[in-house]
């Protein structure tokens, strides 16, 4: 089984994160095309052995990525392509059809109720998003609240697989070592109660929640990983509270991936893992999530965890994550929670189940069985033979519907409405 990967992008995202973590433990030749930028995590994948090709889209208007993606699929001689986020998912399904693959699997990382990957869900996206999802073999879904999702939009219910995002635990356990080199490279005391915080700095994940909540708590930081279009507004709100020089913004951290680190900083600040060592309690304020990773890193690292969504916890019983609190966005809320978690000292907490349930290898075994089961169902149309056509005079002109011919790709996508 030959399997090629079609990604929109291979920044820092979560998406990507997970598409390197899964390559490593697939027991099939991958190779990786991204229609954008490849980042960092193009170059990770690359140094683990697998084969990355940069498309280098110009936008989500580049309607030269369609014949360009077809020529390679048809070129690689895949058996199988599988696509990961919105954009990839519809030029993935629609070329591979054109190169001949049927086989395809989608896993949809962050489709909610109102957006996609951060935008809006229009009718225009909606529509091509299910007029291409037609076409595939399988759409995975990282959640049973993505799935969910997913069945309102009239997927068909055979069509949909639930194979949970995962981690590697190990890589986020607490490092008493680590946790006092960060606070002294980023000069915090190391008695200061320090709240963290992982994502993209984009509206929808609420980090303004969390900057104003800490601007109200003298004396507390709050170190904050992540890029986006929302940075210089979070840092010019902290300089409006007075509070500039107790929230860090850290940018971009790696730490998803085992690069033997050990969780230390670098000239740029810590990784993940040594964040998470180096802070007192977890805050995740987005309002919506298809599955919760960052809020899954920080119980792996026992920590007091207080979110706005996250589907990896809510869809299991209390008692697989008792160190996890959901609240409900609001400032107050949020300040005074985290007043009452510093005036306990929270210590660290015994790693939960929750944290063991969600291991990469384990989603690596469940994706590979939705391979299996799609290469499985198309050897059996293929042997299936196609019954002949009715004869003209014997078909009732009101009982013809008009169908579309499944051997005919769609026209090239638009995203106009994106």
């Amino acid at each position: 089984m030959k399997v090629l990967h079609v990604i929109t992008g291979l920044d820092m995202g979560g998406a990507a994160q997970q598409l390197r973590l899964l390559l490593r433990r697939l027991p099939a030749p991958c190779e990786v095309v991204t229609l954008t930028g490849p980042g960092p995590v193009a170059e990770g994948i690359e140094a683990d052995g697998t084969p990355v090709t940069h498309l280098a889209t110009t936008g989500p208007h580049d309607l030269t990525t369609l014949p360009r993606l077809t020529g390679l699929i048809r070129a690689g001689g895949y058996d199988l392509v599988h696509t990961h986020l919105y954009r990839a998912c519809v030029y993935g399904r629609v070329a591979a059809r054109m190169a001949g693959v049927r086989t395809v699997v989608a896993t949809e990382h962050s489709l909610g109720d109102a957006v996609i990957e951060g935008r809006r869900l229009t009718r225009g996206v909606r529509g091509l998003y299910r007029a291409t999802e037609r076409l595939g073999a399988a759409t995975v879904a990282v959640s049973d609240t993505v799935a969910a999702r997913l069945r309102r939009w009239g997927v068909p219910e055979e069509r949909i697989h639930v194979v949970p995002n995962g981690i590697e635990a190990h890589r986020f356990g607490f490092d008493p070592a680590a946790r006092a080199l960060v606070r002294t490279r980023l000069g915090l005391p190391l008695d200061a109660f320090v709240v963290g915080g992982v994502g993209r700095l984009v509206p929808g994940k609420r980090f303004d929640v969390l900057v104003r909540a800490v601007t109200q708590l003298p004396g507390v930081h709050l170190l904050l990983a992540g890029e986006g279009p929302e940075r210089e507004m979070l840092r010019r709100m902290a300089e409006q509270f007075g509070s500039g020089d107790r929230i860090h913004l850290l940018g971009v951290r790696d730490g998803a991936i085992d690069t033997g680190g050990g969780g230390q900083t670098g000239d740029a600040g810590p990784d993940i893992p040594g964040l998470l060592s180096a802070i007192d309690v977890f805050v995740s304020p987005s309002p919506e999530e298809a599955f919760g990773l960052a809020v899954l890193e920080a119980l792996a690292s026992g920590l007091h965890v207080l979110y706005g969504s996250c589907p990896a916890v809510d869809e299991l019983p209390a008692d697989q994550a008792p160190g996890a609190r959901r609240f409900s966005l609001g400032v107050h809320e949020l300040a005074t929670s985290l007043r009452e978690l510093r005036r306990e000292g929270p210590a660290r907490l015994p790693v939960p189940p929750v944290v063991r349930r969600y291991d990469i290898a384990r989603s690596a075994e469940a994706l590979m069985a939705v391979y299996e089961q799609a290469l499985a169902t198309a050897r059996a149309h293929r042997r299936t033979p196609v019954p002949a056509p009715a004869p003209p005079e014997r078909a009732h002109p009101a009982g013809v519907v008009s169908l579309p011919d499944p051997a005919r790709a769609p026209a090239p996508p638009s995203f106009s409405n994106r």
